[in-house]
């Protein structure tokens, strides 16, 4: 008893400290997002790149680490052999020192604002140390507050599960990941959850636009609001008052807890929702939902932001195997996709989609992690061959 005494008083005035820098950091949030008011008619994150006088999109492109270059040239290829009427601008966002902090280089920052929207590889994060997630920087530099994942069964490659057909948003830029925690005291460490009205409604909105966009008739909200009733709580609130906006989209809500069960118990009930929730929520439950599909290497994402928006593979840089051209280049390839969809270009999405799955379904040429034995250039020249 007396030595939580001693520690008490310190402790609090830490967390008196911490609250005000807390304050501060919110104020500075709030500041810098203008999020503004949106009807149910008006498109959130709508697409505002335009051609070039030579008739094409220009894309910028992180190749990323480790295998990143090499399946990145997969999609150059295909690209050019499907005739898609983009071009490429790689940059590097190798983190650099400026004022004292780690940044991204001003060149890719420009790069991205200035075309609206990007195709990422695989970056390396460091485990507990070194420079901040790079992921996490490019989300919070270009306020990308919507991740979309879909998940979906792949005929060729087969899972425990059949006829998987999953989508969620999670919100992308706080909740957990807000980056704000210290030490209280030797021993005694504090993360902030931080969410606000402006960032829920933003995400929200755009999950039940999305839905329309799709065709799917629900949206549900996942969350904890039984435990974080304040934050959580918030969260479902602005569900509710959105989801009046749509009358024609079907709501409903279900705790994390029951979600995790019921889909991996049988996914197929969830085949005409689009899942919507906080951050770490969607962190978890999309890497869950990949894994009944087959893994990360089948799963597209993307990253939406009101200016720009960011397309990547989410599997990891595979160090081990960079430079032996054994990668699978299918996320990065179907994250690809949705970015043709997200610019308008539907119809070379198609196109290239289905090559995909034409030669995944036959199974001869595919990767090792596939249960192939082809190299990442065999399989791209496959894809080309099924255009």
């Amino acid at each position: 008893m007396l030595a939580c005494r001693s520690l008490s008083s310190p402790a609090r005035q830490v967390l008196r400290s911490t609250a005000i820098s807390s304050q501060w950091r919110l104020r500075s949030l709030q500041a810098t997002r203008s999020y503004a008011n949106h009807s149910g008619d008006e498109e959130v994150a709508k697409f505002k790149g335009t051609k070039g006088n030579d008739g094409k999109y220009t894309v910028t492109l992180i190749e990323g680490d480790g295998i990143g270059p090499e399946i990145a040239q997969s999609v150059k290829d295909i690209y050019t052999a499907a005739k898609v009427p983009i071009k490429w601008e790689s940059v590097d966002v190798t983190p650099r020192l400026k004022d004292g902090k780690t940044v991204i280089p001003d060149e890719a920052i420009e790069s991205v604002n200035r075309n609206y929207v990007a195709l990422k590889g695989p970056l390396a994060t460091p485990i507990g140390k070194g420079h901040v997630s790079l992921n996490l920087t490019l989300r919070r530099t270009f306020n990308l507050f919507a991740n979309v994942r879909p998940c979906k069964s792949i005929a060729g490659y087969k899972t425990p599960y059949d006829n998987v057909d999953t989508v969620l948003i999670r919100e992308n830029t706080e909740g957990e990941y807000s980056g704000i925690e210290h030490v209280v005291v030797d021993g005694v460490v504090q993360s902030i959850k931080l969410i606000t009205r402006d960032a829920c409604e933003r995400v929200l909105r755009y999950a039940f636009q999305y839905a329309k966009t799709i065709g799917r008739t629900k949206v549900r909200a996942v969350h904890k609001a039984t435990i974080m009733k304040m934050s959580d709580g918030l969260f479902l609130s602005i569900a509710r008052e959105v989801a009046a906006e749509y009358p024609e989209i079907e709501f409903d809500a279900e705790l994390l807890d029951n979600t995790c069960l019921k889909i991996v118990t049988d996914p197929l009930p969830y085949n005409d929702k689009v899942l919507v929730m906080p951050n770490l929520y969607g962190d978890i439950l999309s890497d869950l939902c990949a894994g009944l599909i087959g893994g990360l290497g089948l799963t597209p994402s993307g990253n939406i932001g009101d200016e720009c928006s960011i397309f990547e593979a989410v599997h990891g840089s595979a160090p081990d195997i960079a430079g032996k051209g054994l990668a699978n280049p299918t996320a990065l390839l179907l994250s690809s996709i949705m970015m043709l969809q997200h610019m308008g270009l539907s119809t070379h999405a198609d196109q290239i989609q289905k090559a995909i799955f034409k030669v995944l379904a036959e199974g001869k040429t595919i990767t090792g992690d596939l249960g192939g034995k082809a190299k990442t250039a065999e399989y791209a020249e496959a894809v080309i061959k099924a255009l």
